[in-house]
């Protein structure tokens, strides 16, 4: 008969790290509104949650149990967080700030097919810039992240998740990746 001492801790580590990063990727879809997708990836979740979960209280005496259901805890986190920045769901607002005249850099931007909003502003400690808005599918956030950090390296940009917007409007005039390839992070 097989020696359950290290397969049970074992089953309970993978267990919690695949539980724990649906958890976490869950959490994210919640706080984006994408209510259907976390209530499916939650139905698994809970069923995880229940093995793993199980095995631990069945199991009180093997302590290696018990440290692998910590462990895949944190483990979890952190490969749920990893998931997450690879699936490519939704849009973002990046905000880049630029000193000068930003024609061509709009230009730019526009050619690779995002709608550009620009906004005059000063500040108190600052010289007059453009403030662009764009909103960005997260799928082709890296390729435009790539070309301000090549082309432009001393300009200031933020990126903020959008949880909604509206559906009428068209964003991104580039070629749109199909959703199964936005959700694998292809």
């Amino acid at each position: 008969m097989a020696d359950f001492t290290l397969i049970v801790p074992f089953i309970i580590l993978v267990a919690r790290i695949i539980e724990t990063s649906l958890e976490t990727i869950r959490t994210i879809y919640i706080n984006r509104g994408h209510t259907n997708l976390a209530a499916g990836i939650g139905v698994v979740k809970v069923a995880i949650w229940l093995l793993s979960t199980g095995l631990v209280f069945s199991n009180l005496q093997n302590i290696l149990g018990l440290v692998a259901y910590v462990a895949g805890y944190a483990i979890g986190t952190v490969i749920g967080m990893q998931m997450e920045d690879r699936i490519s769901i939704g849009n973002v607002v990046v905000r880049v700030f630029y000193p000068g005249d930003p024609a061509p850099l709009i230009r730019r931007f526009g050619e690779m097919g995002y709608g550009i909003t620009r906004l005059d502003g000063t500040g108190y400690l600052s010289s007059p810039v453009a403030v662009l808005f764009m909103v960005v599918p997260r799928a082709n956030l890296k390729e435009l992240l790539s070309v301000l950090d090549t082309d432009y390296p001393r300009l200031i940009y933020t990126i903020e998740d959008i949880r909604k917007g509206s559906d009428e409007s068209r964003i991104f005039h580039g070629e749109k990746k199909p959703w199964w390839k936005r959700f694998l992070g292809i």
